[in-house]
């Protein structure tokens, strides 16, 4: 593109992906042009010309984010290996856009990864970052973001992230259950009482940060928001100059920790998150502010899988159409990695039969039953509509079809066989499968419990895909384990693949017996 005296339009980047090109001033020439890829992190600093002519200064490139970026993208590529248990589940319910009405920005979701790969990630894949001391006893990291970007969901993200991380690994030192959160203001600390999990109107909830079944243990936190002015620390030689009948002299560490910390000061891990950063500078060092797992023999799995896609590779059991693919083994296998999701699906297809001896259900160690009385309040720009059936007060609309099939649910004319109903939305109900070689999450649309006792698992579709089928196996799967458990009533799913058909569907249903 040729360069231009002038910006014509300034957004060219989608929010919610990473930015593809950027708009560069070259000083000399004085144009804009617009450059592929994504700006390098860095500032700009006022030049000897500033005063003369319309310059914005020179751009001063930060060598250390520049580093990182790449290094964090290549993690998150690779699935954030050696994040905890939590870490993963928390990661996985930010990035699915299923759980929220609008996705959250990428500059949001790439800041909270930054800290959790600079926390979590193995040291090999820090090798040759060195984030340099400013010469306090802790380690300050900063993030960056622009006005309007949402700073705000990134520092309640932190704190879930830090909480239910340390409350499930209490010996766990790289987290805390202590947050303080230093405002720069008044204004500003009013606003972020939302940072505050049992605040009314909070993040957490609003935006559901924490997924449901984690939020229980975000409440076993401690959240102090105070004004950086508390801070304040006045020295035996202040307190001198003061025309004040107090004669008390400056405060010992304790007192101050205990005036500033208030019921975090007994805590020895405390995370310190200070807000709108720009506004702070470090005093003196001397001052009195020091701040469903394998349980067989590993190599044995190994051994075996890797024979299994050795037999399965050569095998003619993979069928390649194009004769020069089939006949060349670089070409067959540049086209076997092109569709090794495809393999995957196979090899473990193959195993799952191999090995299974018995299905039965794994539970939630924390939440092992869940019900619709858990739910939490939540917000969404969706069509609802009031229920009358349903424990949960409205049902959310994804499609006109949704909306007739929970109309049927509750008609009077069905009150003979429906007892109560809800939509999936929210209640955490899922399903895990997988299909072509990745696991996935499956959330069927309606549960229904029937005047008979038995539960009805109704699910709305089309025209059926091999995805839709893969969801309904695993979810026949966990029918049977829950039914041969024997403790949660009897199970069944049907598929409607018309809105007329929901009345036949429950009556069929009806019929079955426990």
């Amino acid at each position: 593109m040729s360069s231009k005296t002038n910006i014509d339009q300034l957004i060219i980047n989608s929010p919610y992906e990473e930015p593809k090109q950027y708009w560069h001033y070259d000083r000399t020439s004085r144009l804009f042009s617009l450059a592929e890829g994504r700006r390098p992190a860095g500032y700009i600093i006022a030049s000897e010309s500033s005063k003369t002519f319309d310059d914005p200064g020179k751009f001063v490139e930060i060598p250390l984010v520049n580093q990182i970026r790449p290094r964090v993208k290549a993690w998150c590529n690779e699935g954030h290996p050696g994040v905890t248990g939590v870490t993963k589940r928390l990661l996985e319910h930010w990035h699915n856009s299923e759980e929220r009405d609008f996705p959250f920005f990428f500059c949001q979701l790439e800041a909270i990864e930054t800290l959790i790969w600079l926390t979590e990630s193995p040291p090999s894949e820090k090798v040759g970052i060195d984030i340099a001391s400013d010469g306090g006893n802790f380690q300050r990291l900063c993030c960056k973001m622009a006005t309007g970007s949402g700073k705000t969901i990134v520092m309640s993200m932190l704190i879930a992230w830090q909480i239910i991380n340390k409350v499930t690994y209490p010996q766990d030192s790289r987290f805390s259950k202590a947050i303080f959160v230093v405002a720069p203001g008044l204004t500003v600390k009013n606003r972020r009482q939302v940072l505050i999990p049992s605040a009314e109107n909070n993040y957490y909830e609003i935006f559901n940060i924490v997924p449901l079944g984690l939020f229980d243990k975000l409440l076993q936190g401690k959240v102090l928001i105070r004004n950086w002015h508390a801070l304040n620390w006045e020295t035996e030689e202040q307190i001198a100059k003061k025309k004040s009948v107090d004669k008390r002299g400056a405060k010992s560490n304790e007192a101050y920790a205990r005036d500033v910390l208030g019921e975090l000061a007994n805590s020895s891990n405390i995370v310190v998150i200070n807000d709108e950063a720009h506004h702070a500078w470090r005093i003196a060092a001397e001052s009195k502010v020091k701040g469903v797992s394998w349980k067989g023999n590993r190599e044995y799995l190994l051994a075996k899988l890797i024979r299994l896609v050795e037999e399965f590779v050569h095998s003619d059991l993979i069928e390649i159409t194009p004769p020069l693919f089939n006949r060349d083994e670089i070409r067959r296998r540049i086209l076997l990695t092109l569709n090794l999701r495809k393999v995957v699906q196979h090899i473990w297809n193959a195993i799952y039969l191999d090995n299974t001896e018995v299905v039965e259900p794994v539970f939630d160690p924390v939440h092992p039953i869940r019900s619709t009385g858990d739910m939490r309040s939540w917000y969404t720009g969706k069509p609802c509509e009031y229920t009358r059936k349903s424990h949960i007060n409205c049902c959310i609309f994804d499609s006109t079809w949704e909306a007739s099939e929970a109309y049927e649910l509750d008609r009077e004319r069905n009150n003979h066989i429906v007892d109560a109903w809800v939509k999936n939305d929210h209640l955490g109900f899922e399903i895990l499968y997988i299909f072509e070689g990745v696991v996935r999450k499956y959330r069927p649309d309606f549960i229904i419990r029937l005047k008979t006792g038995n539960f009805l698992i109704l699910e709305i579709k089309g025209q059926p895909t091999r995805q839709d089928e893969a969801k309904w196996g695993f979810l026949d799967q966990w029918i049977k384990a829950v039914n041969q458990h024997g403790g949660f009533g009897y199970w069944q799913r049907a598929i409607s693949t018309n809105p007329s058909d929901v009345r036949l569907i429950l009556e069929t249903a009806t019929l079955q017996l426990a």
